[in-house]
């Protein structure tokens, strides 16, 4: 009986303990999420505060304007790959200003990290490409705005959003995943949070291409306690793995030359700024002026030039325009505005300068002289702008600032001064890091350095031979502006990306008379060079006519049009506005004047139609030698019919070259009638081989197949990589593919005639 009561004893106090356990842990939970729900709240706060506002304009330098105000709907992609884009971003802009070949799958900032369509769990890690200035940090900072005035994400209980440049700082320190949270967001350590398991986290890393750490995915140590103490390389290639914190979602943003620094495996969703599309470009300029006559003179403006029109689909190009021509109107009253990039960035620098003047120097707004100290500011800068370009480096940490002879103390001064150009993020309890506010006002700067250094001291900073002793001064023949230009010209030429194109525009431009007007007091007046002009230009089209890449020649034609001449693409012009033109008559330089107008009309390159011009067969082939317009990133050509044309199986090799390209998205190809024989099929096939997921129809109707060409061709239609749904060889006769895509059989002359078709 005593061992009964014993038991029942020993039974009821293990029932209290247990419901006082569960009362504790009921207690501690409630805690917990008490604290959670205070340090939320004042992350939110602070975080508020950190974003709410940008600073745009030079008019209002210094005063904030809230980004709910002035933010415009950016254009952005779903779909893609994180591969490598080494192209200059100039020539990404201008591919991506063209209309898409196919409508895209788009996607709303506030969709980013929410469920897929299908209904499956939240994406993980989603990347974002975008070039530089399209607007990727404002969009983050819009999607952390959005949570903490608890207008959007409100499924998520953290965000926390790190910058590549707050890190770099931290690369030979070591955190644990919460440590660096603490580190970075105070309020955390506050509220005792030491766990984030139980969280809907989101961490948000800006600026990818600004990670001047390693990134060893393969070789870092596998890392799973998030109270581990570890190098903050460890720390993120552990997250971005999901062996550290599975349960965040991250968010990560990129230029698209650095994208592969992240496995693809790792990677859920890749999505891409776009920029503006022309009704978001509307849009944010009518945001930024009340006055509705002044916006919509500047929004027709900027369609008179082409270049401006481009460039206009990056977000901070529009805010310089915008700022520009904010001081123009006030000032010119009707006087004829920028048209050119030179132009406009000669303004925005002038603008600057007289801001500068008001605000420190209690100089008058209208005074045009540049002072000592600003001239000795612009120069630094410049020098700096071109040291760094040449590395490659678009982010400048003390070290970099020491190499081009800055010290720390003057850059934040610059800083200061010139905010709307040079830009200082103080980062928290590191070092301080320095930018530009855009590569383009970075390429502008290293351009005036080349210019100010080759006409003060004679020495050209683009030449291989670059001789500094006394004797060789003394001695030296007289500097040839024409060598600077043609120099620079071969340079750019040179690089296999482009990444001097903008470069060289802005250094032809500084060349004009006029626009050494513009800075005068800053630039030595170099007198009327018109004969120097005349040679540059006269060289450019040299070198288009050496039958350039298409890229490249599209950049020298705004090269001439930063030098006021646009005689190439008007004589061509005339032809097409005419119906005159000749093709067996143009020049070398004439055909890429007309691929520069295929590629950067406002018309659809789709639709352009020679039907109506007379060409030969030996102009034919010349245009077939320009295969690489049809593997250019920036043709968007989707239907190409050469039908009833001598071609034959040489024509076809040479088309063939250009079909073999991944970047060539040709749909419908007619070759009717071209006297293509078993070898002219057989290279078609080995192109569709290497290329097979585009072409859609292939007419070979009326030519000389042979059953090994058929052969070869119709097994195309069977392979399930190739897109072939439908093969035409043999007159009135269709064979189409039928196994569930729907190609389509019928009368070979049902199908309206192509984009692009040429008759003798």
């Amino acid at each position: 009986m005593k061992l009964m009561t014993n038991c029942h004893s020993t039974n009821k106090l293990s029932v209290i303990i247990d419901s006082l356990q569960h009362l504790v842990s009921i207690m501690i939970n409630h805690d917990r999420r008490l604290h959670a729900a205070v340090c939320q709240r004042e992350l939110k706060s602070d975080l508020k505060k950190k974003f709410q506002c940008v600073f745009e304009g030079i008019a209002k330098a210094g005063n904030p304007t809230l980004l709910n105000e002035i933010y415009t709907e950016l254009y952005i992609t779903e779909g893609g790959t994180a591969e490598v884009n080494e192209e200059h971003e100039v020539r990404q802009i201008e591919t991506a200003s063209r209309r898409p070949a196919r409508p895209e799958t788009t996607i709303r900032q506030e969709d980013l990290l929410k469920a897929s369509a299908g209904g499956e769990e939240p994406i993980r890690t989603v990347m974002t490409k975008g070039v530089a200035g399209i607007g990727k940090t404002v969009l983050t900072q819009k999607f952390t705005l959005d949570w903490a005035e608890d207008t959007d994400h409100q499924d998520i209980q953290f965000t926390f959003p790190f910058t590549f440049r707050e890190l770099n700082v931290l690369r030979e320190k070591k955190f644990s995943l919460v440590g660096l949270v603490h580190h970075f967001f105070s309020e955390t350590r506050a509220a005792g949070i030491c766990r984030f398991e139980k969280f809907q986290v989101v961490f948000i890393f800006d600026g990818l291409d600004e990670c001047r750490l390693p990134l060893d995915f393969h070789n870092n140590e596998i890392l799973t306690d998030v109270t581990e103490s570890a190098s903050v390389d460890v720390l993120l290639t552990n997250l971005i793995r999901g062996k550290l914190l599975p349960s965040a979602r991250l968010w990560i943003t990129t230029r698209p030359a650095a994208a592969n620094q992240i496995p693809p495996e790792c990677v859920s969703m890749v999505t891409e700024v776009r920029g503006f599309t022309d009704p978001q470009k509307e849009e944010y300029f009518r945001k930024r002026f009340t006055d509705e006559e002044q916006a919509s003179r500047i929004i027709s403006h900027i369609k008179t030039s082409r270049s401006l029109h481009i460039m206009c689909h990056i977000p901070v190009f529009c805010c310089i325009t915008a700022t520009v021509l904010e001081e123009v109107l006030k000032t010119r009253e009707g006087g004829e505005l920028p048209k050119t990039l030179t132009e406009m960035y000669i303004h925005f620098l002038v603008v600057q300068s007289k801001v500068k003047k008001v605000k420190y120097d209690g100089g008058a707004e209208t005074d045009p002289h540049w002072s000592p100290k600003s001239r000795k500011m612009i120069e630094s800068l410049g020098k700096l702008a071109f040291d760094q370009l040449q590395k490659g480096n678009l982010i400048f940490y003390e070290s970099d600032l020491t190499e081009c002879g800055i010290d720390i103390r003057a850059a934040s001064v610059y800083s200061g001064v010139f905010t709307q150009i040079f830009r200082e993020e103080r980062g928290l309890y590191q070092d301080n890091v320095f930018c530009f506010v855009h590569l383009s006002v970075q390429e502008f700067l290293a351009a005036l350095h080349v210019h100010l250094t080759f006409f003060s001291s004679g020495v050209n900073l683009l030449s291989e031979e670059q001789t500094t002793s006394l004797l060789s001064k003394v001695f030296r023949d007289k500097p040839k502006p024409k060598r600077l230009y043609q120099s620079a010209v071969d340079k750019a030429l040179q690089s296999p990306n482009g990444h001097l194109d903008l470069f060289l525009r802005f250094l032809l431009g500084l060349s004009l008379e006029a626009n050494q007007t513009l800075l005068r007091g800053l630039l030595t007046q170099t007198g009327s060079r018109s004969k120097t002009n005349q040679r540059t230009v006269q060289y450019i089209k040299e070198k288009i006519s050496e039958n350039v890449s298409p890229e490249k020649s599209i950049n020298l034609f705004h090269c001439l049009n930063e030098l006021n001449d646009g005689s190439l693409v008007e004589e061509i012009q005339q032809s097409l506005r005419s119906g005159r033109l000749s093709t067996e008559e143009l020049s070398p330089a004439q055909w890429s004047a007309l691929v520069f107008i295929l590629l950067s009309s406002e018309e659809d390159p789709e639709v352009f139609d020679l039907r109506k011009y007379s060409a030969s067969e030996e102009a034919l082939l010349r245009l077939l030698e320009l295969d690489s317009f049809l593997s250019s990133q920036s043709c968007s050509l989707r239907e190409l019919d050469l039908s009833n044309n001598h071609l034959q199986d040489s024509g076809v090799k040479l088309l063939s070259a250009g079909l073999k390209s991944p970047h060539c998205e040709l749909e419908t190809l007619r070759l009717s009638d071209c006297l293509i024989t078993e070898e002219g099929c057989a290279s078609l096939a080995s192109a569709l081989s290497s290329n097979p997921s585009h072409l859609r129809e292939l007419d070979l109707s009326y030519n000389h197949p042979g059953d090994s060409g058929v052969k070869l061709l119709s097994a195309g239609l069977e392979d399930p990589h190739w897109r072939l749904e439908t093969l035409r060889y043999e007159e009135a006769v269709a064979t189409d593919h039928q196994s569930g895509r729907g190609g389509r059989a019928g009368n070979l002359f049902s199908v309206p005639l192509s984009a692009w078709l040429i008759r003798p």
